[in-house]
């Protein structure tokens, strides 16, 4: 899909029309990174303990894309509510998706008044169209993951990613608008979903309030092991708020940096964000979970759980190994445990896939039901079954079984 892109150099015009402050900052281009922040004159600590620290990029609540921003625009645009009802509804991942999929119809058909523009529909004008995620790599690139813990992640992503798209395609075809400014004339590619998904990825963090987000602007803040800036939300208004570290000297012209989590595995950072940290990393290793073909729910369960699934192995700060799979214990529960699966209709007349542990709906807890069935009376059997489902899955990768 082609589309008008706008130069960096014009973000400050569309920062102050819709309330961004910059104090001594700067989006610019740097050298090998895409965008970044850069300082626009010299930081000191601040003198006391009662200084707070610099805030040097404001974002209000308004422009924060999460669950809630989705849910506002489908009220504003009834044909946007359309293709949600139809196409979404399934996970906030693909809800999202769906939004930035309607901005950019209203950039690249704007002919056909497709909808209602809001601040996002100049914003992505400003993302790159080409983001260095492994799903966006060449078949020759993707073929240095041979070997790695990211080869079978990355082909069941991208197999993800077409039966999304090709979902998407049967579902809004039914819907007279966007089958002819979707798949008519000028047709989306699969190429184009897979944009917008790496958009999501690699600029989604989570706040405090307002759950996973992508936050304009702070979103094209580079990462270091040795940030000098943190992100934190207004208790006032729900904005979002960047601050120096208290002890950050900063330089004329030097970049600004954040944290994306220092306890990430260099295979995680690739997939997610696209660059392995120079700067080094933890001892973890990150591996898929094969769906196991003799549990009858199993579709349905990482339909629900709709992140990969994967296991990670780490060293623990006493030496010793430890593993995280929230998918595993979402594998060790069945039917006769307490666990439904049920399709129910929503208030607006769309059905939805749901969770429910004891007749309680769960399904935003899908991904830390261990937490969620810490007080069964049978919790110590459930995790038992985890265990032994993530030892099957370890000696099939070392070539055990």
């Amino acid at each position: 899909m082609s589309q008008t892109e706008l130069p960096i150099e014009s973000l400050p015009i569309w920062s102050r029309f819709n309330g961004v402050t910059f104090d001594g900052v700067r989006i610019s281009r740097i050298e090998g990174k895409g965008f970044g922040l850069v300082s626009e004159r010299i930081f000191q600590p601040p003198p006391d303990e009662r200084t707070p620290n610099h805030r040097i990029l404001s974002v209000p609540t308004e422009l924060v894309l999460n669950a809630e921003a989705v849910e506002e625009y489908a009220k504003e645009d009834q044909r946007f509510r359309e293709l949600l009802n139809a196409a979404g509804g399934q996970s906030l991942r693909g809800d999202v998706l769906l939004f930035l999929l309607a901005q950019l119809i209203l950039v690249w058909k704007s002919e056909k008044n497709t909808g209602l523009s809001n601040p996002w529909t100049q914003y992505i004008k400003y993302l790159p169209r080409t983001v260095p995620l492994p799903t966006m790599w060449t078949d020759a690139e993707r073929l240095l993951l041979n070997g790695t813990s990211l080869e079978t992640a990355v082909q069941a992503k991208l197999l993800a990613l077409e039966r999304e798209f090709d979902e998407l395609k049967e579902k809004s075809s039914a819907l007279a608008t966007w089958n002819e400014v979707l798949w008519e004339d000028e047709p989306i590619k699969l190429r184009d979903w897979i944009v917008l998904d790496a958009w999501y990825r690699s600029r989604c963090m989570e706040l405090p309030r307002g759950g996973s987000s992508i936050v304009p602007c702070i979103d094209m803040i580079n990462h270091s092991r040795q940030w000098t800036a943190f992100y934190t939300q207004t208790s006032e208004n729900g904005g979002v708020d960047l601050c120096l570290n208290r002890d950050a000297e900063i330089a004329v012209d030097a970049e600004i940096t954040i944290s994306y989590g220092n306890e990430k595995a260099p295979a995680e950072m690739l997939f997610s964000y696209g660059f392995v940290d120079p700067e080094g990393g933890p001892e973890i290793v990150v591996l898929p979970v094969e769906v196991p073909e003799d549990d009858p729910l199993a579709r349905a369960k990482a339909h629900i759980f709709a992140e990969s699934p994967t296991i990670k192995i780490s060293r623990s700060g006493d030496g010793g190994v430890r593993w995280e799979c929230p998918f595993a214990h979402f594998l060790a529960l069945n039917e006769e445990d307490g666990l439904g699966i049920r399709i129910v209709q929503l208030t607006d007349g769309g059905r939805q896939m749901r969770l429910f542990w004891e007749d309680e709906d769960v399904t935003d807890s899908a991904g830390d039901l261990e937490a969620v069935t810490a007080s069964h009376a049978h919790h110590a059997v459930f995790r038992l079954r985890a265990v032994v489902l993530v030892q099957q899955q370890l000696e099939v990768k070392l070539g055990l079984r």
